[in-house]
């Protein structure tokens, strides 16, 4: 397949420099570049460990049962203050 592409500077740059490492042609270095890129993007992820949190032992609770917001408030801002 023939095609025109506009490549950035930088690229064009990596790839001249590739191109004289290796003494290979620009078109087999843009195949190999694109196999490789192509190849990578397409591939599934790894798979990752799952994130664990570890606990802590911080001891007694300062505060009663936090789903219960009277029991909290009156912890905080004392029984007087209802």
């Amino acid at each position: 397949m023939r095609t025109t592409l506009t490549l950035e500077d930088d690229v064009a740059a990596l790839l001249q420099h590739v191109q004289k490492k290796h003494k290979q042609s620009l078109k087999e270095i843009v195949n190999t570049a694109l196999r490789a890129g192509l190849a990578s993007m397409t591939k599934p992820p790894e798979a990752r460990r799952p994130f664990r949190t570890r606990t802590l032992n911080t001891g007694l609770r300062a505060l009663p049962n936090i789903d219960c917001t009277s029991e909290v408030l009156a912890v905080i801002e004392g029984e007087g203050f209802k």
